[in-house]
């Protein structure tokens, strides 16, 4: 009885190793797209400067393009009026997308706080609106 205990416990203890060696090996795996994210810069877009129409911004989603997407803006009146989600790779996004997106349309402006617990994917979004909004300002 005392042996088959120990082995029990034994084999518990190397399941509890491999779990937590391959959960540090994918987090050391992805530092880097993850640090990228982080630190990619948004551009203080000029809002009053857009152009009417419908515009497709991209964002190639970093290192491993975990974050890629594709974004629909709509400007009206030189303010960005709609912002839908054409494509994307990560698809738990979506339930954070619409917060995000009014809080760009509220301040007209891409320098926007991040949604909490998704910040590396809200700026994934943001890189998204910003290509979109640069042919915007271009046209």
């Amino acid at each position: 009885m005392q042996r088959k205990g120990k082995r029990n416990l034994l084999i518990a203890g190397v399941v509890v190793l491999v779990v937590v060696g391959g959960l540090g090996g994918a987090l050391l795996f992805t530092e880097g797209e993850r640090r990228e994210a982080k630190n990619v810069p948004i551009k203080d877009i000029n809002f009053k400067s857009l152009s009417n129409g419908t515009y497709v911004g991209e964002y190639e989603g970093g290192k491993f393009k975990m974050r890629a997407n594709k974004i629909q803006v709509t400007v009206s009146a030189k303010k960005v009026t709609e912002i839908k989600v054409l494509e994307q790779k990560e698809k738990r996004a979506s339930t954070f997308t619409e917060e995000l997106f009014g809080r760009v349309i509220q301040a007209q402006s891409l320098q926007v706080d991040t949604i909490s617990g998704a910040t590396l994917t809200s700026k994934a979004f943001l890189k998204g609106i910003e290509d979109a909004l640069e042919q915007a300002s271009h046209s």
